[in-house]
């Protein structure tokens, strides 16, 4: 399920908060002076100019896309993933593999689909395995590839930051006969080096570090995917299945499957009574 992950943008707007707060508190009516035109035009223009030449139009396209990931986010409910493949293993070995394709049509993840159908249709443990792993192997690419632009700018924010900084410093020096001129060269000089930090440290090394976790979460998924589709392509047991997938939950987690598995088991067995 994908939903919108609130603590991106709070965490950059707390971040500027605090920032805004402290340079208020020790900058009074001065706080002003950090606000500098000239500055944000070197950082965000050299930011922007450096992104261009590092790389293709169609990497940069899906900037947008990129970045409105790192404002979402996808809920995987792992015991009711490992329950599902618990139900298509019984479906499996009491009427045949075959019985799973319409079992899976009610299935929103492809991944899934893929796997299971890959199952009824015959082929190997073995080839599944691989044929899923390369397709997980694709993504890891097209998330790096992805977050990459992100990463960079990360790198190249500070580093436009110093350049405005040096330019401040050239025209300070040049200047030193007119001591009028001194404060605002030297407002250049720093606030350059100070936008591009914050860029960087604030939203865009977190960005894509949280892009970076995103997929790691989806590769463990997947991983469980896999594990869940041979399970059922080879015919475990149930019990047995649900025991090798529960290994991949945390405590609280394999707590909480039993206890709903032990929740249908007990209305299967009033349905059956009755």
């Amino acid at each position: 399920m994908r939903k919108r992950d609130l603590l991106t943008p709070i965490g950059i707007t707390v971040g500027f908060i605090m920032i805004m707060v402290a340079i208020i508190s020790r900058g009074g009516e001065n706080a002003t002076s950090f606000i500098d035109i000239s500055s944000i035009f070197i950082v965000i223009g050299g930011l922007i100019g450096s992104l261009l030449i590092n790389f293709k139009l169609e990497q940069l396209k899906l900037t947008t896309r990129v970045i409105k990931e790192a404002f979402h986010k996808n809920e995987h409910q792992l015991s009711g993933l490992i329950n599902l493949f618990i139900r298509l293993s019984e479906r499996a070995r009491r009427e045949g593999i075959l019985a799973l394709e319409n079992e899976i049509s009610e299935v929103e993840d492809p991944f899934i689909k893929k796997g299971v159908l890959l199952a009824v249709d015959g082929i190997e443990p073995e080839v599944i395995n691989d044929i899923m792993n390369a397709e997980i192997t694709a993504m890891e690419e097209r998330h790096y590839n992805g977050r990459k632009i992100i990463e960079k700018a990360g790198e190249y924010a500070p580093a436009w930051g110093m350049i405005g900084t040096l330019v401040g410093l050239v025209l300070m020096l040049n200047s030193l006969q007119d001591p009028a001129t001194l404060g605002p060269s030297m407002a250049v000089a720093l606030l350059t080096t100070l936008y591009g930090t914050i860029l960087a440290n604030l939203v865009f090394m977190p960005m894509a570090s949280k892009l970076e976790n995103k997929t790691e979460e989806e590769v463990f998924i997947k991983q469980i995917i896999i594990e869940g589709v041979i399970g059922v392509q080879s015919g475990q047991n149930p019990r047995i299945l649900e025991e090798k997938l529960s290994a991949f939950l945390s405590n609280e987690e394999e707590l909480s499957s039993k206890e709903k598995q032990n929740d249908m088991d007990s209305v299967e067995g009033n349905i059956n009574e009755a």
